[in-house]
């Protein structure tokens, strides 16, 4: 009879580990904020990075003299209808361009890591939590490598901010759609601290700062995201090579094969550049 005591013993200790683990599990759920529903921007904001501000050189990011003519002849390229910008052509926005989020973006916190799931060219963020250092080597990846940490900022138990640190990040990539560049020596490094707003829960701020050597200085703008809390997702694809350039002149071609211009006042394709069949 002992044998067998002894075993109901040990599967009686095993239970009661295993509901320890599952309460503990549970427990430890309740201490991370409601970040759930989809995120969107704000109504009335368009693309630029800083929400307060206008797009391109109104945006007055702290560039170097070199950048700054980047960015001026990028200006210069969108009025006349050319292309400059690599996610035009599907490549992916990368860090931080990313949290822009074009379309609709998901959060879902685990204990050891949280995961930004964004629509737009079906991006997914990994953000580890779990106390681990930075790895010796990085695999490149436009969307980096990131470090969270969960912080209870108000003390009341409960955590409300997660701080962010991404390096790694490599790939050409601009700030926004404006022309913003960000250096070519892939240096970059974002610095994120994220919370609900307190005066509003179906806000998200988002203060990030961009460490870049294409600024005289870190740049450092609060984007904020607004919750639907009734989400709908729709399928959002990147197809490849759809613009094309005429005559010096850079048109996208619409789902239904027809060319659409892509700057204001943009004239229309020169037809004496295509070989029509006589009438």
């Amino acid at each position: 009879m002992l044998p067998c005591r002894s075993a109901i013993g040990a599967m009686a200790v095993a239970a009661a580990l295993a509901f320890a683990v599952t309460d503990a599990a549970a427990s430890d759920e309740t201490k991370y904020p409601d970040w759930s529903g989809q995120w969107v921007r704000p109504r009335g904001i368009a693309t630029q990075w800083d929400q307060g501000k206008p797009s391109g050189l109104g945006q007055q990011a702290p560039l170097t003299p070199e950048y700054q003519a980047i960015l001026e002849a990028n200006v210069k390229k969108q009025a006349e209808g050319k292309d400059f910008d690599p996610k035009s052509n599907c490549a992916p926005p990368g860090m931080p361009r990313v949290m822009m989020i074009y379309q609709p973006m998901e959060i879902i916190i685990k204990p050891n890591v949280t995961y930004f799931l964004i629509e737009s060219t079906s991006a997914i963020r990994r953000v580890y939590t779990d106390g681990r250092p930075w790895p010796k080597q990085m695999l490149p990846a436009f969307a980096g490598y990131s470090i969270g940490q969960w912080r209870d900022e108000d003390g009341d138990g409960t955590y409300d901010t997660l701080t962010i640190e991404t390096r790694g990040i490599s790939g050409r990539r601009l700030i926004d759609n404006s022309g913003i560049e960000l250096h070519a020596d892939d240096s970059t490094v974002v610095k994120e601290r994220i919370s609900l707003d307190k005066n509003n829960r179906d806000i998200l701020n988002n203060e990030i700062t961009t460490i870049d050597n294409a600024f005289t200085r870190p740049w450092t703008v609060t984007r904020q995201y607004r919750r639907e809390k009734t989400a709908s997702y729709a399928e959002y694809n990147c197809e490849e090579k759809r613009n094309v350039v005429i005559n010096g002149e850079t048109y996208w071609i619409g789902v239904d094969g027809y060319l659409m211009p892509i700057a204001k006042n943009q004239k229309p394709p020169d037809l004496r550049h295509f070989n029509l069949p006589a009438r």
